[in-house]
């Protein structure tokens, strides 16, 4: 169990640390999130919190549950990802997007304006950090995320 313990540690710590560092950007650096950026904020924290349920659960079956979760999280990441990189930013608008439909529907841009309100279009967020698209850094710890998800489920059944 200690190699899930791991995995499932490093997932639960990355999204919230993928949060602040988009945050850090967001103000720092002057790089402002589309619909699609904080739909993936959104999903970054869901994740967290699947891999902190399989931490807690400490039974075979809440190792699996947790980890499940984790791997849909996750793969509603890859998705929000490529889609932001091959479709949104290619638009001259994401109004009414179902990102930001989604997270106006949950009231999360109201209440939490500073992490939660899309604040440009996804064409003019499209931007670079340290020679890649933004999104392919969040697309990777998705990608990583599924996997470490993937192994937790595969453990041997104790």
């Amino acid at each position: 169990m200690k190699r899930a313990d791991l995995v499932l540690g490093a997932i639960a710590l990355g999204g919230p640390a993928a949060v602040a560092a988009a945050y850090y950007t967001q103000h720092a650096w002057n790089m402002p999130p589309c619909p699609w950026c904080v739909l993936q904020r959104l999903i970054f924290l869901a994740l967290a919190a699947a891999a902190a349920l399989a931490l807690v659960w400490r039974s075979p079956l809440g190792r699996r549950v947790g980890a499940l979760l984790a791997l849909g999280f996750a793969g509603c990441g890859i998705g929000a990802a490529l889609w932001q990189h091959f479709v949104a930013a290619s638009e001259a608008t994401c109004d009414l997007s179902f990102a930001e439909r989604f997270i106006g529907a949950l009231g999360l841009d109201a209440r939490y304006p500073d992490l939660f309100m899309a604040m440009t279009s996804c064409a003019d967020a499209a931007t670079r950090l340290f020679g890649l698209p933004y999104e392919f850094w969040s697309l990777g710890l998705f990608v990583l995320s599924a996997l470490g998800a993937i192994i937790v489920m595969a453990q041997p059944r104790r």
